[in-house]
Parts: C-alpha cells; sequence; structure tokens
C-alpha cells in the first residue's frame, strides 16, 4: 500500500505518517524503489496510534501501549497503570480550567460592556498593583 492509501485508511495525514516512521512508531517495508510499502499490520498500527493520541497519550505514552499492544504477555496492570496516571493529568487539567472558566465567567460579569473606559477585566490582566493605569 502507498502512504496515500495508508493515510486514508488511517485517517492520518501522510506527514504524520512520516512522521512516526521517522521517529520509529511504524517501520514499513520499502520496496526495490524506495518507496515505503505498507502493509495491513502498519495500517492497523496507524489507527490504534491515532486512537491513542485521539485520548490525549503523549508520544511517549503511544510508545509504550503499543509496546504493550504487540507484547502478548503483558500485564494488563502495566497498562492500566499508564491509563491511569494519564488520567489523573486529565482530571488535573479540568480542574485547572475550571478554576479559569469560573476567573473569566466573574470578569465578564463584572465588566459593563459598555461605553465607559472602566473594564474590570483589562484591570484583573493588568494586577492589583497597575489597576486603573493605561500602558
Amino acid at each position: 500500500m502507498k502512504i496515500a492509501d495508508v493515510a486514508e485508511a488511517s485517517g492520518l495525514s501522510a506527514k504524520t505518517i512520516r512522521y512516526y516512521e521517522d521517529i520509529g512508531l511504524v517501520r514499513p517495508m520499502r520496496s526495490e524503489n524506495g518507496y515505503r510499502a505498507f502493509v495491513e499490520t502498519d495500517v492497523h498500527k496507524l489507527r490504534f496510534l491515532a486512537r491513542a493520541r485521539s485520548l490525549g497519550f503523549s508520544i511517549d505514552e503511544c510508545r509504550t501501549l503499543l509496546s504493550l499492544y504487540e507484547d502478548r504477555a503483558r500485564a494488563s496492570a502495566d497498562v492500566k497503570t499508564l491509563a491511569a496516571a494519564h488520567l489523573r493529568r486529565i482530571d488535573r487539567k479540568i480542574a485547572e480550567l475550571e478554576g479559569l472558566r469560573g476567573t473569566l465567567a466573574t470578569l465578564v460579569a463584572q465588566c459593563h460592556g459598555d461605553e465607559r473606559p472602566e473594564c474590570p477585566i483589562l484591570d484583573d490582566l493588568a494586577g492589583p498593583a497597575h489597576a486603573g493605569e493605561r500602558c
């Protein structure tokens, strides 16, 4: 299979596929003329990687997950440990985003949004020492 076919089948761009090859996540065979020659197993790996990336796993985590997937003697506890650590990072990020949202929602509610120059949003961005000052 050519890279365009694999890109379509996996849902990844050719550029991403070439990058994954460069970093060793996939290793397609090469034909005599040097062109990549993908097989169905490569497509499967690329779909696996696309799904893992869509769940927010890092490249290094994807490498580990792919290694665990290919290791039939793996312990599912290893996979769960990796996924649970990622889930904790997601939970921390969600809490951080909820805090940001709350702060911004308060500032938006405090701003009159009219022709007056006073703006609590800009005052907050300027910090307490510079409230009311202009840049």
